[in-house]
């Protein structure tokens, strides 16, 4: 029995990267997967991957910045599987470099919408689903910006990222009392398209590896290692809490 049987759990972003890698994780541990993206034929191309392989997944277009959207998600989600047990906030963008003197107001509001309110519009509307069967996992995926090495952080996407570390552990803090953990991922650079189209420069990538002890970029199945620690009843006593995957990134 797979560590997720029986359960149904919504990721987000989850046409490519994290999100579909831990739609193929969960799928394989027994749950009834949701993929919500705006990337349309990549989160179908997954969920046929996903089916062929005699697993249970559906796709739905989700713009993670719209209420009326997740509305329309969680409702279709239940709809068709009954129910919704596990979260997995993963959406989110990686702006360009920029200085916070050049940054503009339209830039911020973009990665705040996507990164941060995304995260706040999930919660609210799976909250009365998870609180109807007795309670849930809500994994938010936030960053190692949001905890440290400011220095060479871009200031819109960690303050993004610790809006969410923070409004997790609220979340973890008011609904404990209804059975739903709530925990935040912090991965540090994982070797996705999105970090090598944030970091073009060959060198930009080796001085961001200097500052790893352990002297590589993560993987994709590492982190989500860590989404299925959490989402999972192995976690039953964890909630509120920090998962930090870095290399090491932390202890300089």
């Amino acid at each position: 029995m797979g560590k997720l049987e029986g359960k149904v759990a919504l990721i987000t972003g989850a046409a490519r990267g994290f999100g579909a890698e831990a739609a193929r994780v969960f799928a394989k541990e027994g749950a009834a997967v949701v993929l919500g993206d705006i990337i349309d034929e990549a989160g179908a191309a997954v969920v046929q991957e996903i089916q062929a392989a005699g697993e249970r997944a559906r796709y739905f277009h989700l713009d993670v910045s719209q209420e009326d959207d997740w509305r329309r998600v969680v409702d279709e989600s239940v709809k068709v599987f009954g129910k919704l047990d596990i979260l997995v906030n993963n959406a989110g963008i990686v702006p360009s470099i920029s200085s916070i003197e050049e940054r503009t107001v339209e830039e911020w509001d973009r990665v705040m919408a996507i990164n941060a309110r995304s995260v706040f519009l999930g919660t609210k509307h799976v909250i009365p689903q998870m609180r109807r069967v007795g309670g849930g996992s809500i994994v938010n995926i936030s960053s190692l910006a949001a905890l440290g090495q400011s220095q060479i952080m871009e200031a819109a996407y960690a303050a993004s990222k610790a809006a969410v570390r923070t409004f997790t552990k609220v979340t973890a803090g008011q609904h404990a009392k209804d059975g739903i953990r709530c925990n935040s991922i912090h991965p540090g650079p994982i070797d996705t398209d999105m970090l090598r189209a944030a970091c073009a420069d060959p060198e930009a990538v080796a001085r961001r590896l200097s500052r790893i002890p352990l002297g590589r970029l993560g993987q994709i199945r590492e982190i989500v290692a860590g989404v299925l620690y959490l989402a999972s009843d192995d976690a039953s006593y964890t909630t509120g809490a920090e998962l930090v995957i870095d290399g090491g990134a932390l202890v300089q």
